[in-house]
């Protein structure tokens, strides 16, 4: 049973994607932890396989998009002793069939990179994909298939975790939205400046991205957290949660042909 094992590690959170041919068949999210050796890789890898009745032995190769070098250095020595080397690690050298129309290109990131070739095949251009994670990255992809910059901002929980930290009489209270922005009480007050100030924060960045553009493009938006702020705003088209997944799956395709 051949399975292609997508990769996307991330600063908070590694999510994990399955594909069968082009089809993704499951997905996995697991917290990032930094000093994780290969063999620890494997045993976790093996563990969430195993819940579909597969295991590393049905993984043909894995790819790789990761922002976190120690993993992955630890996931490269995996495939090495697994899969027989079969993992391509999206980096420098590799095709990706993206222009990057930015001022240091070796900057860009695997997973700007994934988002802009999975955008452009899904939605076309001009698209800005607005990624929700550790950081919120906005990635600007062009009518050709360029990726074009954006921006970055402190993510939603990074956000709140600062103000939960720096002010000693406020206390955590979940991401979600009240029902009014006026707060009654502490916890609501917390919660309408956190949340529907950071869709104010999204939505105005993406009044001044899309007017850059001309005035026109799709708006998509992935990431852990995505669902939290999509559905407070008018300003995103649709969720696509696999959408970074998508476009490492066709990173190893271009890159196997």
């Amino acid at each position: 049973m051949s399975i292609l094992l997508a990769v996307d590690v991330g600063n908070t959170n590694t999510v994990l994607g399955a594909y069968r041919a082009n089809a993704l068949v499951r997905t996995w999210r697991a917290s990032t932890q930094v000093d994780r050796t290969e063999d620890e890789l494997a045993v976790m890898i093996q563990g969430l396989l195993a819940r579909e009745e597969l295991g590393l032995d049905d993984v043909d190769a894995m790819v790789v998009g990761s922002v976190v070098p120690p993993l992955t250095l630890a996931l490269t020595r995996l495939a090495e002793r697994h899969l027989e080397g079969r993992a391509l690690v999206v980096g420098p050298g590799i095709k990706t069939g993206v222009r990057l129309r930015v001022d240091n290109p070796s900057e860009v990131g695997a997973d700007r990179i994934a988002n802009t070739l999975a955008a452009h095949r899904r939605y076309g251009g001009p698209t800005v994909v607005v990624d929700f994670g550790t950081s919120t990255n906005f990635d600007v992809v062009s009518a050709e298939g360029d990726f074009m910059g954006g921006s970055f901002a402190p993510g939603l929980e990074i956000s709140a975790e600062s103000l939960f930290g720096r002010a000693s009489r406020l206390f955590r209270v979940p991401l979600t939205p009240p029902k009014e922005a006026i707060g009654r009480n502490t916890a609501d007050c917390l919660r309408s400046g956190i949340v529907f100030g950071y869709v104010g924060l999204v939505e105005g960045l993406l009044v001044r991205i899309v007017a850059e553009l001309g005035g026109k493009a799709r708006v998509i938006a992935t990431g852990g957290l995505a669902s939290t702020i999509a559905p407070l705003t008018k300003a995103i088209e649709r969720v696509d949660d696999d959408l970074t997944l998508e476009g490492l799956r066709l990173l190893w395709e271009l890159n196997e042909k």
